[in-house]
């Protein structure tokens, strides 16, 4: 491949500190532009998720999505801030609230997490534990660590401890660490509601009242008597008025988004007042009806004028700005941990970040600049 290229190729550096400084030289030009676009935009808004990565530090990822005036949008990685040391709820918010609470599982919660600190924690109770599963050809292979601040860690942690309760009681019996609640079927039974997924609270609520318990498999399979299993209606029935508080933003703005998703066939008096002649002008319109209909939200948007709907216009970029969900940080997640593996755990988190911002970014490299200030630097020496 280029041939011709060959001398010019050999008088390139590529050696290890020579390739970090390129990464995260073109990191920082990156975070340069968003800087530069982020001066433009007229709302914005932010996705954060946290994960911990192969040397167990909890990784925070910030995710900026901004939108200017005539609706571009820019969705990028803002910033990963590595949470060392103690995290408290004050930092983000925590699944582990609700379960201690809420759900009064602060007896699951505990015996969990000091099991796995048990295992994870120490090196060698690590290695010897992930070889057993190994041995045993199990679907796992690691227990799950869980991080304080990381809002889905929980329900993962739960999960592999459901899933690997016999390896673990016979692993921790052998190193004389017996954990007495995993012999308890009372406790194997929370841990077993705990572990379920659940999104029709209200449903399963009154199902569970019956003995149903279609919807929950793991408590089903945990057999739980049925005094026992009467306990988790009132449970669930708290949780769900604990999503539905700590939701409410969604509610106020119900109507709001409405409006935006479908302006045509809103109903004008439950929209905001400011936007209510505006609101009719457009449902009068055929032809923007017409447009509505082949194009997308933000183009359509984008296409009314600022003089006939400027409401209008500010409450759309009030919606569409939104993050959807934190997908692009769990997809993030999973570049991280094929960067940061077992076989270069000893990447900085500067580089890291800086990896990160690369490998996620729509936007291009001023390669130019990049080689410029390198001139600039190699005529100072």
């Amino acid at each position: 491949m280029c041939p011709e290229k060959k001398d010019a190729f050999e008088n390139i550096s590529l050696s290890r500190r020579t390739v970090t400084r390129r990464v995260e030289d073109i990191g920082v030009n990156l975070e340069l532009q968003l800087k530069n676009r982020a001066a433009d935009f007229d709302c914005f808004s932010l996705a954060l998720d946290e994960s911990c990565d192969v040397r167990d530090t909890a990784q925070l990822l910030i995710f900026l999505r901004g939108m200017t005036a005539d609706f571009q949008v820019t969705e990028e990685l803002a910033s990963m801030q590595s949470m060392k040391g103690t995290t408290t709820g004050n930092d983000l918010f925590k699944e582990e609230v609700l379960c201690k609470t809420v759900l009064k599982m602060n007896h699951v919660v505990d015996a969990v997490t000091k099991t796995v600190n048990f295992i994870r924690a120490r090196a060698l109770n690590h290695r010897q534990f992930v070889a057993l599963l190994e041995e045993n050809e199990m679907e796992h292979g690691d227990i799950s660590y869980h991080c304080p601040v990381r809002w889905l860690s929980l329900g993962k942690v739960l999960k592999s401890v459901w899933d690997l309760r016999e390896q673990i009681q016979d692993f921790c019996v052998k190193k004389g660490h017996d954990i007495p609640e995993l012999s308890d079927e009372d406790w194997v039974a929370d841990l077993g509601a705990v572990k379920a997924f659940m999104r029709k609270l209200q449903l399963i609520s009154s199902q569970v009242k019956d003995n149903l318990l279609t919807h929950l498999p793991t408590l089903k399979e945990a057999t739980p008597s049925a005094d026992h299993i009467h306990k988790y209606s009132p449970m669930l029935e708290a949780l769900h008025a604990e999503f539905s508080r700590r939701f409410q933003d969604f509610k106020a703005i119900e109507n709001e988004m409405h409006m935006v998703s479908s302006p045509f066939n809103c109903n004008v008096d439950n929209a905001p007042s400011d936007v209510q002649m505006e609101l009719i002008d457009l449902q009068s319109d055929t032809l923007l009806a017409e447009h509505f209909r082949s194009a997308s939200l933000l183009d359509f948007y984008a296409s009314l004028k600022e003089e006939n709907f400027p409401h209008l216009r500010r409450h759309a970029q009030r919606i569409l700005v939104l993050f959807g969900s934190t997908y692009v940080c769990e997809q993030t997640f999973s570049v991280m941990k094929f960067n940061k593996s077992k076989h270069r755990s000893s990447i900085t988190d500067d580089h890291l970040s800086a990896v990160l911002r690369i490998a996620t970014s729509d936007m291009q490299p001023d390669f130019s600049a990049l080689v410029q200030a390198q001139n600039r630097l190699d005529y100072s020496h």
